[in-house]
C-alpha cells in the first residue's frame, strides 16, 4: 500500500474534513490506487526529454483589449436586490 489509513486521517484532520469510517476506507483505497499510478509514471525513463512547463502552444490566448462603451448604470442596477441609485448596496462585513 502506498498510503495508510492513518495518513489519510492526518490529511483529513489538516483539511478539517469530517469523514465517516466507510468514507475513510473508500478514500484510502482511492488514494492508494492513484498513488500506484503515479509510482508507475516514476518508472518511465525520461532521459533526454526536455522539461515541459506548458502542455499547449505558448502564446496569448486572450483577445486584444479594446475600449468599448460600458453598461449604463441604470441597466446594471436594475436587477440588483438593493441599490441606492448610484451603486449596489451590500451588507457591511467589517466592524
Amino acid at each position: 500500500m502506498k498510503i495508510t489509513r492513518e495518513e489519510v486521517e492526518h490529511v483529513a484532520r489538516l483539511a478539517r474534513l469530517e469523514l465517516r469510517p466507510e468514507e475513510m476506507d473508500r478514500i484510502t483505497g482511492q488514494l492508494d490506487t492513484l498513488l500506484s499510478y503515479v509510482a508507475k509514471l516514476e518508472e518511465v525513463d525520461t532521459t533526454g526529454v526536455a522539461v515541459t512547463t506548458h502542455s499547449g502552444v505558448e502564446g496569448n490566448a486572450f483577445r486584444e483589449d479594446k475600449v468599448t462603451p460600458s453598461l449604463p448604470r441604470e441597466s446594471a442596477l436594475k436587477g440588483a436586490p438593493r441599490q441606492n441609485g448610484e451603486s449596489f448596496v451590500v451588507p457591511r462585513i467589517l466592524s
